[in-house]
């Protein structure tokens, strides 16, 4: 029943605009607000207008328990440790990710949704992942050594950001990443992992073997998972049969996959 409400919640406030929460707490909140605003009254004799900002009492001081936050610091220090030579972004978040890695070097990023201001230290090219990008066609050595792909894979081929339908579309965007990394690169890709399901036109929640299948098949080779739980909590997991069965029989975790392709022999 929990689950259910947050969902209803989530569609209600995202999709809607109608936030029930918000709306709770900004009723509870006016008795406050009118006392708060006498007593300023009573110490303050210029024009004053009023602009109430109800709910924010009741937040804290930021958002660092969610999962894109925690995703998006974690990964940013990552590629800043590696210092590849070209690193490359697909679809992750351009207040989160890419402008923490833009704040201390030049990233490429492509996505299928456009972007209509310039970013210092970010150059841009929309693109559909879920087929192979034309002016970064891979030579044998590859075109980036270092790839990122955070909390985007699970909606591709849904339509969500104007997508075509597409119902192998994360095997198909899996693979046309896998080409642009050169071997011995590195690939960070994220997504729900869990039972694995389509929430038909959010996102898809994936077994993660299911995930690690599929990067294999594309000659990549899984060299760390960690995972993200609700409040923010990380754990780098064990890499046995027996972790990724208890992820697979979870609700929902964020999976942060760490993949290396494979150099030629």
């Amino acid at each position: 029943m929990r689950n259910k409400l947050i969902k209803v919640h989530w569609v209600l406030s995202s999709q809607f605009g109608i936030d029930v929460k918000h709306f709770m707490q900004s009723v509870a909140a006016l008795p406050r607000f009118f006392r708060d605003r006498s007593r300023f009254r009573e110490q303050y004799g210029g024009s004053l207008s009023t602009v109430p900002c109800l709910h924010d009492w009741y937040a804290t001081a930021g958002a660092a328990e969610s999962e894109y936050f925690v995703q998006d610091l974690l990964v940013a220090r990552w590629i800043h440790e590696a210092n590849p030579r070209r690193h490359v972004d697909v679809g992750s978040r351009i207040d989160g990710l890419v402008a923490h890695v833009a704040s201390f070097r030049e990233i490429e990023v492509f996505d299928v949704r456009p972007m209509s201001v310039e970013i210092p230290g970010v150059t841009f090219k929309q693109a559909d992942l879920m087929q192979p990008v034309e002016s970064a066609a891979a030579p044998a050595g590859g075109y980036c050594d270092s790839l990122s792909c955070l909390h985007a894979i699970e909606h591709f081929g849904l339509g969500r950001y104007g997508d075509p339908i597409d119902a192998q579309g994360y095997e198909r965007g899996i693979a046309s990443m896998a080409r642009l990394v050169a071997p011995g690169g590195r690939f960070y890709l994220s997504t729900p992992i869990g039972r694995e399901r389509v929430e038909f036109n959010a996102n898809r929640v994936f077994d993660p073997r299911t995930i690690i299948r599929c990067a294999e098949q594309q000659e990549l080779r899984l060299h760390e998972l960690t995972v993200i739980s609700a409040g923010g909590a990380v754990d780098r997991q064990r890499q046995s049969d027996e972790s990724l069965l208890r992820l697979a029989d979870a609700d929902y975790n964020l999976g942060v996959f760490v993949f290396d392709k494979a150099s030629p022999t």
